[in-house]
């Protein structure tokens, strides 16, 4: 918590001391930021003229979207960061790499967005640039993850389900799969995002699965009852993820079907890194991969799809990201959204099925 809102409370301010209440305190006040900023942020965007631009061999439906104001995704970083710096032991390190990691993505996508929207030029920062910022990134992080462990639990490969870690991670294997992890969740979340809320509540359901994951394996007694990796400090992460996960809320509240704004790569990258390094933290990279699973599969159908056009000259989707290819099969969007939705929360139970079990 920020030193003035400690003083404000004086003594009462024991009664925030338990994170449970700071991380519902914080989504809530994620929430509020989003309900309240949002309207006049779309106004500002709708006046600058910031709107989205539509494939032209996509579905037809989303002709009509042309315009729609985007870059909403700040709204998203300016409400998590805020509710975290308000709830958050500002003293845990890893609440400060999560929050860097997240605002750094964030601004890879503004920059991004904005010499697509403003300079009109559809490469934006192009490809190999917007790659190579997202590898500096992650790599960063996972550095810093590495560098502010405490104990070799922190540093190995876990296995859901398995007690102690499988492997034994050095320098260079962690900072290469925290890497791999961040920049590829980061990257899956912005091919997810391109139908009215479809990123949005699969990214609040994982952020909370993963601020559980987190709060428990911050404290030696539900590590061991549950068999999560013992991560100490990782329970305030719980703050984190509620703010990211109320924020995502909050959005959704302005860009459920149909959007009256979009997130953009502002938003998709800074919540996709996030959750990356999060799962980084809390050494449960293999449950984000379950857990994301919907995330998982929109990233797979474009590699599949890419690949098989350059190898064959055909097309294994009607369309990639998979998505569109249900559109184009004939789903209404809002089906799709909805659907995608279910089989999202259905992942996020089964990767918290195997908390307890043990091999």
């Amino acid at each position: 918590m920020l030193p003035w809102l400690s003083e404000l409370f004086g003594a009462g301010g024991s009664l925030f001391a338990h994170v449970v209440l700071r991380a519902i305190l914080a989504g809530f006040t994620a929430f509020g930021i989003g309900l309240l900023i949002g309207p006049f942020m779309i106004r500002r965007l709708t006046e600058r003229l910031i709107g989205q631009t539509v494939r032209r061999d996509g579905p037809e439906s989303h002709y009509q979207k042309a315009g729609t104001p985007t870059m909403g995704g700040v709204l998203m970083l300016f409400g998590t960061t805020v509710a975290t710096l308000l709830w958050a032991r500002l003293s845990d390190m890893q609440v400060w790499i999560a929050v860097i990691t997240f605002l750094a993505f964030g601004a890879i996508g503004l920059a991004d967005d904005y010499i697509k929207l403003l300079h009109k030029n559809p490469r934006g920062i192009g490809a190999r640039a917007k790659f190579a910022w997202q590898t500096g990134c992650s790599v960063v992080a996972a550095l810093a993850v590495f560098l502010t462990a405490r104990t070799p639990l922190q540093t190995g490969f876990h296995v859901p389900m398995m007690v102690r870690p499988v492997a034994s991670l050095g320098l260079f294997s962690f900072t290469f799969l925290g890497y791999l992890v961040v920049t590829g969740a980061s990257n899956a979340v912005n091919l997810t995002d391109g139908l009215d809320g479809l990123a949005a509540v699969p990214t609040a359901l994982v952020a909370c699965a993963l601020g559980l994951l987190a709060y428990l394996g911050g404290s030696p007694h539900w590590a061991a009852a549950v068999s999560v990796p013992l991560v100490p400090g990782a329970a305030e992460l719980l703050v984190f993820c509620c703010a990211m996960a109320g924020s995502a809320l909050g959005f959704l509240w302005f860009n459920a079907y149909p959007a009256q704004v979009f997130m953009g790569d502002v938003g998709a990258l800074a919540l996709g890194g996030a959750l990356g390094i999060v799962a980084v933290m809390i050494r449960q990279e293999i449950l984000l991969f379950v857990m994301g699973g919907v995330f998982v599969a929109e990233t797979v159908s474009v590699m599949l799809q890419v690949g098989s056009f350059k190898l064959t000259r055909r097309r294994i989707f009607r369309m990639a990201p998979l998505h569109h290819h249900f559109e184009l099969k004939g789903w209404p969007e809002s089906r799709v959204i909805i659907r995608f939705w279910v089989v999202s929360f259905l992942l996020v139970v089964l990767g918290l099925s195997t908390l307890g079990i043990r091999s």
